[in-house]
C-alpha cells in the first residue's frame, strides 16, 4: 500500500477488518516495527479523534510522530501552478511537500472543503500534490470528497456488534444548524457499496429529494426518500448530516421529521446507531439515543485508533 485515499486503496476489505480485530486483542505486538521512522501529521483545520487516534496507533506501531498545525505553524501554501506568487502565500507546495518527504517516512493530512467552490473541493489539488511531491506513502485523515478512516473504523464497528451474517445497514441523513461536507457519507457510502458488492451487508441511503450525493459513491445503493421505510427491519442506522452536492454546500432547512430519536429506531430492527462524531445532540441525534442501549458511537470513536494503526502497519510492511 502506498498510500490511503479511498476504499480503493484496499485490496481485500474483509481481511483488513479482520487484521484489525485481530490487532486489537494485541496492540503493541509490532511495536518495534516503526522504530527508527517518523509520521507527519498535517491539520489545515482543528481535530480531536484524527489527532489523537492517529497518534496512539502509530505509538503502538513505534513511530516517532510529528504534528504540524500548518495555517498556524507553517508559511501559507500556494497550490497553483505557474503562477507569480505576490500574495499572502510564502511558500508552494512543490517544495514544501518534498521538503516534508525529506522528514518524513509516511505523511498523514486532514485538508477539509472550504464549502465555496465544489469544482475546487472535488479536485483534492492539496492532497494530491502532497502526495505528487513529497514522494513518500500519504494517508488522508479527511478531505473534500472522502474520510476513509473514519470508514474502515465504521466496517470494524459493523463487523463487531452484526448480530446476523449480512446486516441491513441504512445511512439516514439528519437535520444540521449549518451546511455540512458530503466527505463523511460519501466514504460511508463508497465502503458499504464495496462490502455490499462482496456480499457483506445490503446497504440504503435515505434523505429527502435534492441531497443526491455524488453518484461514483453511491453506486450500487438503494435510495429511499422515504426515511420510516428505509429504516424498516435496519440493523445499524448511520446518521449523519450533508448540504446539498448539486447546489453545492446549500442546506435543507426544511428536515426537522428527519431527526433521529426512539420513535424512528422502533422502524427499525433494534439497530445499533452510528455517528462519525462530533454531533450536536438534540440537532441530528436525540440525547436518548446517544445515551441509550443502541448507540455505537464511542466504540466507533475507539476504533479509529484500530482503522489508522492497520493503515500504518501495511505501509510499514513495505518501506
Amino acid at each position: 500500500m502506498r498510500k490511503f485515499t479511498s476504499v480503493k486503496d484496499v485490496a481485500d476489505i474483509h481481511k483488513i477488518v479482520g487484521d484489525a480485530i485481530e490487532l486489537k486483542e494485541k496492540p503493541l505486538l509490532d511495536s518495534k516495527l516503526g522504530i527508527g521512522k517518523t509520521l507527519g501529521i498535517i491539520f489545515m483545520n482543528p481535530s480531536l479523534r484524527s489527532r489523537i487516534s492517529t497518534q496512539k496507533a502509530a505509538m503502538n506501531l513505534g513511530l516517532n510522530t510529528i504534528v504540524i498545525n500548518m495555517e498556524k505553524d507553517c508559511w501559507a501554501l500556494e497550490t497553483r501552478d505557474n503562477v507569480i506568487m505576490d500574495e499572502i502565500a510564502g511558500e508552494h507546495i512543490k517544495e514544501a511537500a518534498a521538503v516534508l518527504g525529506e522528514y518524513c517516512d509516511i505523511i498523514a493530512v486532514r485538508d477539509l472543503p472550504k464549502m465555496k467552490s465544489r469544482d475546487d473541493d472535488y479536485s483534492e489539488n492539496f492532497l494530491k500534490k502532497l502526495i505528487e511531491y513529497s514522494d513518500v506513502p500519504v494517508i488522508s485523515l479527511e478531505c473534500g470528497t472522502l474520510h476513509p478512516l473514519q470508514s474502515l473504523a465504521d466496517l470494524i464497528t459493523i463487523e463487531e456488534n452484526k448480530r446476523i451474517k449480512k446486516p441491513k445497514v441504512v445511512l439516514t441523513w439528519a437535520p444540521h444548524i449549518k451546511p455540512l461536507p458530503q466527505a463523511v457519507p460519501n466514504s460511508f457510502s463508497e465502503w458499504m457499496c464495496r462490502a455490499q458488492r462482496e456480499g457483506l451487508l445490503d446497504f440504503v441511503i435515505t434523505h429527502p429529494k435534492g441531497l443526491e450525493l455524488k453518484s461514483e459513491f453511491t453506486e450500487g445503493a438503494t435510495i429511499d426518500y422515504d426515511q420510516n421505510h428505509a429504516l424498516s427491519d435496519a440493523d445499524f442506522v448511520y446518521v449523519k448530516s450533508w448540504s446539498s452536492y448539486s447546489d453545492y454546500g446549500e442546506n435543507f432547512s426544511n428536515g426537522g421529521d428527519w431527526f433521529f430519536d426512539n420513535q424512528k429506531l422502533k422502524f427499525t430492527n433494534d439497530a445499533y446507531v452510528m455517528h462519525c462524531l462530533p454531533v450536536r445532540r438534540g440537532v441530528d441525534i436525540a440525547d436518548e439515543i446517544l445515551d441509550g442501549p443502541n448507540s455505537l458511537v464511542i466504540k466507533e470513536a475507539g476504533n479509529r485508533v484500530y482503522a489508522a494503526q492497520i493503515i500504518l502497519k501495511e505501509i510499514l510492511g513495505k518501506l
